[in-house]
């Protein structure tokens, strides 16, 4: 029988733009409907150092302030999501990062418009997701039965 799939947590961000639209229920559900779990969830203002440290490997990139000026514009949602392969399925249910070269069914190609403002934010590797999620979640903030049961996905 083949080995069951590693059991990982990953960071999602519901963006300004998505909290602004009543996004958050849609994006939420899909995560929900494909067997992820929400195992940490907070309603948040970013504060500007949190999103410099955030997209610290960006400083140097021209983009790097309109990243930090978007993410601290309004709301987001920030979501600890826990399942097989956690990473790889947030990451395919998002979609591409620029929308137009997402597909129809994911979130960006179906709720996303333009590249900045396109809804989520996911980790895009395993220790990416370990070190986004320490900066929006201390260990308390986790549900204690935040452990999936791989003998039940």
């Amino acid at each position: 029988m083949p080995e069951a799939a590693p059991t990982e947590r990953t960071l999602v961000l519901v963006k300004p733009d998505g909290v602004r639209r009543g996004l958050m229920g849609e994006v939420l559900s899909r995560y929900e409907r494909k067997g992820l779990k929400v195992v940490a969830a907070k309603l948040m203002v970013v504060p500007v150092a949190l999103a410099e440290r955030h997209y610290e490997e960006h400083r140097q990139k021209p983009f790097f302030g309109e990243l930090v000026r978007f993410i601290t514009s309004g709301p987001v949602l920030a979501l600890a999501v826990e399942g097989r392969q956690a990473v790889a399925v947030v990451r395919a249910l998002n979609g591409a990062t620029k929308p137009w070269e997402a597909l129809p069914g994911t979130i960006r190609g179906d709720l996303a418009s333009a590249l900045t403002p396109n809804v989520v934010h996911a980790s895009d590797s395993p220790a990416t997701a370990e070190r986004e999620l320490a900066l929006y979640f201390r260990p308390e903030e986790y549900c204690p039965y935040s452990r999936v049961d791989q003998e039940y996905l």
